[in-house]
């Protein structure tokens, strides 16, 4: 008797669907622009030169091994993403104030932080974008958090509804739990301008909500990593109380080594103690303790002046290929006459745009064109290159003209 031969096959993960879906396509045309992940203009993934003479590195030291870590990683690296979100001169982390733990990327924080939720903020809800990166909802759902939207996307401008957000964050319930993106919203590459962030954090403020920051892109948004971290140090600065989850994936491309953080800020170095005791036990549970090689990359990348420059300069020339890339379809586009206005595809930013396309134009584009994308109109402006730019331009040209 095998009791799982009643077990439903689950829906295909929109965006790793996508991608399997490309895999199968043996059109010599076919382009993916589905994935969140830089692509050099030939199209590869890229290991930054900084990871690989990291890596070196820690190959001659010859007290390297492979014990465990403790529940909450590895001590050094924590402080070193701490000032590089916070900044050297935070006065939280002059206090002794905040409260981190590695984590498995910027995914397993945003769990480890719903985890948190369930047993210390029971009833509270989260507010997501609407839009917003997929995996934020069914993240809350899989931890039995409850989570509610605001509006952020105004259509209609391609652009930012700030009214609408300010209207919802404002109609939430006193000491709700905010969730927001720090740079490169995800997916439509719009983020509110330093004043909007200001009206924002006024209400945040007014409501007592905590302000739940999502850092995936920091530094890759504009090529510099204290701009990137701008607002959410804002939100530091002026006492909001913050959850923060830190991935490295994108801007160090440690995709596959899991890499990241997740941060409470607390009043006293007491309640920073509690609450690490309480992310331990979380932990011990969800996984035991976080994987070592990726940190190791990061702290060694972080602490050595040398390398750090280089990842920073890495990081400038990622940022500059892409705003590159949303420059290039905006003027093949406009050579075109594609119907419609496509400034938005230059005035936003990060690794997507969001086109505007509807789901059947979208379609079009992935069963006519062989352009793979997600049917929400996200395209991921890292799998854009000087090659297939034409081709994707003429692309959208066919579906706005015809479908």
């Amino acid at each position: 008797y095998m009791p799982w031969n009643e077990v439903p096959a689950a829906p295909l993960d929109p965006i790793l669907g996508v991608n399997q879906k490309f895999q199968a396509d043996t059109s010599a045309e076919k382009v993916n622009v589905s994935i969140g992940a830089y692509r050099t203009d030939e199209g590869k993934p890229m290991v930054l030169s900084c990871v690989k003479k990291a890596e070196a590195l820690l190959l001659e030291q010859s007290d390297l091994n492979k014990e465990y870590l403790p529940q909450r990683g590895d001590a050094t690296y924590v402080q070193l993403c701490q000032k590089m979100l916070f900044g050297e001169k935070s006065k939280l982390l002059a206090s002794g104030v905040v409260a981190t733990a590695q984590t498995l990327s910027g995914t397993g924080a945003l769990r480890l932080g719903a985890e948190f939720m369930k047993k210390f903020a029971q009833g509270k809800t989260v507010y997501i974008s609407n839009p917003t990166w997929g995996t934020h909802n069914s993240i809350m759902t899989q931890a039995g958090v409850p989570f509610s939207h605001y509006r952020y996307w105004n259509a209609a401008g391609r652009d930012l509804d700030l009214a609408g957000m300010l209207e919802d964050i404002e109609a939430a319930p006193e000491g709700s739990v905010i969730m927001l993106h720090a740079a490169a919203h995800n997916p439509t590459g719009v983020d509110p301008t330093t004043e909007q962030w200001g009206e924002i954090m006024a209400v945040c403020k007014a409501k007592k909500h905590v302000c739940w920051f999502d850092s995936a892109y920091q530094g890759f948004a504009t090529g510099d990593l204290d701009i990137d971290a701008t607002a959410m140090r804002a939100f530091a600065d002026e006492g909001l109380p913050l959850f923060v989850s830190q991935s490295f994936a994108k801007n160090f491309g440690l995709y596959g080594e899991r890499v990241g953080t997740f941060s409470i800020t607390c009043d006293t170095p007491e309640a920073v103690k509690a609450v690490m005791s309480q992310l331990d036990i979380i932990i011990r549970n969800l996984y035991s303790n976080p994987p070592k090689h990726g940190a190791n990359i990061v702290k060694t990348v972080l602490s050595d002046p040398a390398l750090y420059q280089e990842w920073r300069d890495e990081l400038k020339a990622m940022s500059l290929r892409i705003q590159d890339m949303r420059t290039a379809l905006y003027d093949e586009l406009t050579s075109l006459g594609t119907p419609g206005s496509w400034t938005h595809i230059t005035s936003q930013i990060g690794m997507f745009s969001f086109t505007g396309l509807s789901p059947e134009q979208c379609t079009q584009m992935v069963e006519k064109h062989h352009v793979y994308m997600l049917n929400n109109g996200r395209v991921s402006m890292a799998g854009v290159t000087s090659k297939n730019v034409k081709y994707i331009a003429k692309a959208i040209d066919d579906v706005v003209r015809n479908f």
